[in-house]
């Protein structure tokens, strides 16, 4: 087994629609496109099982298996035997569970306006809940048993070497395990505490009635979160204030009842925390993945101290849009306009060009991978937005969903993507299905590098200026929304927390005035360095990662992180390969914090942030320095 037990992250990266859209800068809208559709290109599920019936048997086994764990109940100080014996059937269930969820969540992607595939994802949900309540007495009773008996079963018996880590690991929170009686109550009602997430995910993705707004083209646009996600970013100012009007405005027709869908997900936090004597809803989320409190706080403070240079960028992009007053809504356009498309092969291309950083070996690892049946590429009706890659099916390779359009965002998160699935593969190669799961603390960092790897791989090309700017461009605009932005949204996560925390009752219209202040200080807008509508503050609503507890500032570490092993493969350091990869092969087999900082990027300290935003003034400096060239007469 991994954990005590919990229900798996449903998948590394984004889930809903503002995924991959929230963590870039936008990309140009009208990109030339060929003049047909391309022929889809899908995953195959048959991998994971042949036929829908195959998957209907397998859930009547399952189900039999999930009661038959509580035969163990009681029996875990028996013998070294039969605690092996015990996890090793644990594990088995749910390594199979794992699989059935898998495969009922990627074909409910597929299409969610199939109510029948919806409703099959639903069940394995109950399903993984009931196990994770039959499961819920190994924690509390390992603790009953002792450390200094489970440490000579451990040593005794070489079937539970595969388990030891994830044993040490409950024994590490003895002071926040619960009862027998207490942790079953608390499985119990993980079906329901995800309800929050649940009701945001079909209500901002189908039952929504989105605006229709006429572009100045003439073009009907029906605005959901696709759309939105790609019209903000028009080269027409007009377009964009018309977007954003229309499609905030929608959203604060939601506001009082999204803002009650996240103050009950904020209060399931906060009532576990106290639950489980953790200080903060923060520290509870934190301790799983033994993550410091102190890179939290680092995080938020070092993006504080460097607002002057995200200040910077902002006057940057008003220079270069050539407006006279900068607006939210011109936030996400590229700086440089680009018409340049680029179809499915040649991201792959350029996928495999800049990872020649990282060796032979997982540059021909990643070029086999490419030719499986392993991705979901083209939008289409009912297909889930946004981007994820899917590991958790040990038995099989990693899934991925894209929306590829073909503009160079899409490469961007095509690299992004793949850089999990090699994370997955590489983990599974060193790693039984215990520890093959890694935290998203390292997950992030092995996609975000792939993107600054891509970034420095076009940067180093010999390119003309115009270029050149627009390859700049983009490594400025990720920084703006990997980091400042998510680090933005984690500020606001961490305050909402807290208000639940000192007893008050979250509203619409107090969380849009959280937000607003937020913006207003990360944008300058009290200095005059770019004007927010009050309209727009209820963005907050529309960010799906405040449903997955503590995640989001995951991003803004893992782009610094990312940009400091980056930074080292470009200097020639012999060991930055040696070290990226093996916290990639660790797998979950170690503390993702502790893995890093072993292979020198500690995220609790300022230099990570420091060097990333040492980059960033680097890249403004050139950036400026071919504008005012080209400026002179």
């Amino acid at each position: 087994m991994r954990l005590p037990t919990t229900t798996p992250a449903a998948a590394t990266d984004d889930r809903a629609a503002a995924a991959r859209v929230e963590a870039a800068a936008g990309a140009d809208p009208d990109p030339a496109r060929p003049a047909a559709a391309p022929a889809p290109i899908e995953w195959n599920l048959a991998e994971i099982y042949p036929d829908l019936d195959a998957w209907r048997a397998d859930k009547a086994r399952l189900e039999g298996e999930v009661d038959g764990v509580a035969r163990f109940a009681g029996r875990l100080g028996e013998s070294a035997a039969v605690l092996a014996d015990a996890l090793d059937a644990i594990s088995a269930t749910e390594k199979d569970l794992v699989r059935l969820h898998v495969h009922a969540f990627l074909r409910a992607d597929e299409d969610r306006r199939v109510a029948a595939a919806q409703e099959r994802r639903g069940e394995t949900t109950l399903l993984l809940a009931r196990f994770e309540e039959a499961a819920s007495f190994v924690a509390p009773e390992l603790l009953q048993v002792g450390s200094e008996t489970v440490g000579r079963y451990l040593d005794a018996e070489p079937r539970l070497a595969r388990h030891a880590f994830n044993v040490r690991n409950i024994l590490r929170r003895e002071p926040h395990t619960l009862s027998a009686e207490a942790e079953a109550v608390m499985a119990g009602t993980s079906a329901m505490r995800q309800g929050p997430e649940r009701v945001f995910a079909m209500l901002s993705t189908s039952d929504m009635p989105f605006p229709t707004v006429t572009l100045s083209s003439g073009e009907e646009v029906r605005l959901d979160q696709s759309a939105y996600g790609k019209h903000r970013a028009s080269r027409s100012r007009a377009d964009r204030k018309l977007v954003f009007d229309a499609f905030w405005k929608a959203w604060q027709g939601y506001a009082a009842t999204l803002a009650q869908t996240l103050d009950t997900h904020v209060k399931a936090h906060v009532f576990e925390a106290r639950a489980r004597r953790y200080g903060s809803a923060l520290e509870a989320a934190l301790a799983g993945p033994n993550i410091p409190t102190a890179v939290y706080r680092t995080l938020l403070a070092a993006a504080g101290r460097h607002l002057p240079s995200l200040h910077r960028y902002f006057r940057l992009r008003q220079r270069m849009l050539g407006v006279d007053e900068l607006r939210y809504y011109d936030v996400y356009p590229t700086l440089v306009a680009s018409d340049r498309s680029f179809g499915l092969d040649e991201a792959k291309s350029m996928a495999l060009a800049s990872a020649a950083p990282l060796g032979e070996d997982y540059v021909a690892t990643l070029r086999e991978s490419f030719a499986g049946d392993w991705m979901h590429v083209y939008p289409r009706e009912g297909k889930a937005p946004g981007a994820y890659m899917y590991g958790a099916v040990y038995d099989v390779h990693p899934y991925l969903l894209l929306n590829y359009n073909g503009a160079y965002d899409d490469v961007s998160t095509f690299v992004h993507e793949w850089g999990h699935a090699m994370h997955t593969v590489l983990a599974k190669r060193r790693n039984p299905y215990e520890t093959a799961s890694y935290a998203t603390f390292t997950a992030e960092i092995a996609s975000i590098t792939n993107e600054v790897l891509l970034q420095e791989h076009l940067l180093a090309q010999d390119l003309a200026d115009g270029e050149r700017l627009f390859c700049l461009g983009t490594a400025l605009e990720a920084i703006r929304g990997t980091f400042f932005r998510q680090v933005m949204f984690a500020e606001f996560e961490l305050a909402v927390h807290e208000r639940v925390e000192r007893g008050e009752a979250l509203s619409g219209e107090k969380l849009n005035a959280m937000y607003e202040e937020l913006v207003r200080r990360y944008h300058g807008s009290d200095a005059g360095v770019l004007a927010f509508d009050p309209t727009y503050a209820v963005e907050w609503a529309f960010v799906p990662h405040f449903y997955t507890n503590f995640y989001v500032f995951q991003y803004a570490t893992s782009i610094a992180g990312g940009t400091m092993f980056a930074a080292r493969f470009l200097a020639g350091d012999e060991g930055a390969r040696r070290d990226y990869l093996a916290v990639l092969e660790a797998g979950g087999s170690r503390y993702a914090y502790e893995l890093l900082r072993e292979h020198g990027i500690d995220l609790a300290s300022d230099a990570p942030y420091d060097a990333l935003i040492a980059r960033m003034d680097r890249v403004m400096d050139e950036i400026e320095a071919i504008l005012d060239r080209s400026a002179v007469p």
